[in-house]
């Protein structure tokens, strides 16, 4: 060919006929979006009026509707009617947990997807072993729920308070439930301080990081922050841990190891002496080392205000079981004798917390959106907890687009998964939400879903409302069940 600028486009012209989908490579059970407003998000950007055609539980292509529309039947055609799409939402911090409590559990999981949660993080529980079996039902399409990542049982100390554990004495021990979690091939691990020494729990760090495993948990009060970081922490859970960076986090660890304070007494001392500005330059130390942190707000904020609110009449209460509801009254019964200044120091303690927010974003640390969901957190509700709790980094200062990030790409990048999770493209697995109004203007539209795409199935808001009554019919059914027992 002489006019080597002709080859060139007719060159481009193949390759783009290659990539563009046709009748023949797109299957039968193929669906089409249609009339979308697209969220990126990680940059903020909508592309308008956009189709998605989605087959075999991935996005195929995005573009024009007429165009894709041929490729499908009409009624594989969803009209999105202008609103706007988002991918599924992930719950960073949920605890699947209680034995007496497995249908329970297995009720709530089409729950979470018909509140736009495609995805979840198990920080482990007494349930471990039935948890990564779900995770592998529902990864095989022989049970239907949201994508399951977990801990399995999580590492402690001898006696802990907890079920469950994973309990270790010394190093040769926490080789054993290494091997252990290596045999369930569990997602990352979780290690906490309740009967955990801190030189222990700081090999347990060490060594579970050797093995290749993310690393997430709580903080001993004779271990700082500063040392886990360096260890090789991938994550802490629950933001409270973040006043110690506003203190002299090491100095306070050696008087507790030393036995010059109380553990009971610590959180006092890091509490009347936290300092911002000291705490934003250590915050910056752990996005340097890549340490994220996962807030877990809303379950400090029902505790906080638990004495104005009463939650007696809560909707959500016709999901849960009266048997997980009982599970609810243990940390009511431990606040019952508190004084008003302790109530009111909860509310303040809760409210330096929170304003933790924009600092850690500003110093570049990746926030996870979790609720901390689970039977032992009172009024922590499955599912609807993680829309409260981004209304709350909301109310703490984050923009929509930053919340958004924290309960969709973040725990994609976290688990190294952004590849096929958590974005909207082609080749991307098809888990979305589609909200009748824009999420980056006010973070409360992801309350207001009009469909959800869960691995590639379309769940128009009538089915999702099916979802919801057949998960209030189980929970009649326990109940009544039980009431004979």
């Amino acid at each position: 060919m002489k006019n080597p600028f002709v080859f060139i486009f007719l060159l481009v012209v193949a390759v783009f006929a290659a990539c563009k989908p046709t009748e023949s490579n797109v299957s039968g059970t193929a669906i089409l979006i249609t009339n979308a407003h697209v969220v990126d998000v990680a940059t903020g950007q909508i592309a308008e009026d956009k189709a998605l055609l989605i087959d075999s539980g991935k996005i195929v292509s995005i573009g024009d509707g007429s165009e894709l529309s041929a490729l499908v039947g009409k009624d594989d055609v969803f009209d999105a009617g202008g609103r706007y799409v988002i991918p599924g939402l992930w719950d960073m911090h949920v605890h699947i947990e209680r034995e007496d409590l497995v249908e329970d559990n297995r009720a709530l999981l089409p729950l979470y997807v018909a509140y736009g949660i495609t995805t979840v993080r198990d920080c482990a529980s007494d349930l471990g072993e039935l948890v990564l079996a779900w995770r592998d039902s529902i990864n095989n399409d022989q049970l239907f729920g949201p994508q399951i990542f977990t801990a399995g049982r999580k590492l402690e100390g001898i006696n802990s308070i907890w079920k469950g554990d994973l309990e270790i004495a010394n190093e040769e021990e926490l080789r054993q439930m290494l091997d252990k979690l290596d045999g369930y091939n569990v997602d990352f691990v979780k290690i906490t301080e309740n009967t955990l020494p801190g030189d222990l729990f700081l090999t347990s760090v060490k060594e579970a990081k050797k093995r290749g495993y993310k690393v997430t948990g709580h903080v001993p009060y004779d271990l700082s922050v500063e040392e886990l970081a360096t260890a090789g922490f991938s994550a802490i859970e629950h933001a409270s841990y973040m006043l110690r960076l506003g203190s002299d986090d090491s100095g306070i660890v050696d008087s507790v190891r030393s036995g010059k304070l109380a553990r009971s007494k610590a959180g006092e001392v890091y509490s009347s002496t936290f300092n911002q500005d000291s705490a934003f330059t250590r915050y910056k130390m752990l996005a340097e080392l890549g340490v994220a942190v996962t807030p877990t707000l809303i379950g400090g904020k029902q505790l906080a205000y638990l004495d104005e609110n009463d939650h007696q009449s809560d909707a959500y209460l016709k999901y849960l079981t009266d048997r997980f509801t009982s599970k609810y009254q243990w940390r009511i019964d431990r606040m019952a004798g508190e004084t008003p200044e302790q109530k009111q120091g909860r509310k303040d303690r809760y409210q330096l917390i929170a304003e933790q927010l924009p600092y850690l974003h500003k110093a570049g640390v990746t926030i996870l959106a979790g609720s901390d969901a689970a039977a032992l957190n009172t009024f922590v509700y499955p599912a609807q907890s993680l829309h409260e709790e981004l209304v709350l980094f909301q109310e703490a200062g984050l923009e929509p687009l930053t919340i958004l990030q924290s309960a969709t790409i973040n725990g994609a990048k976290f688990f190294n998964v952004q590849d096929k999770l958590a974005s909207i493209a082609p080749d991307m697995e098809a888990d979305l939400v589609i909200l009748n109004s824009n999420p980056l203007e006010d973070i409360s539209a992801t309350q207001d879903i009009f469909a959800v795409v869960n691995d590639g199935e379309y769940l128009s808001r009538e089915k999702l409302d099916e979802l919801l009554q057949q998960v209030q019919v189980i929970k009649g059914k326990l109940d009544e069940e039980r009431k004979t027992e």
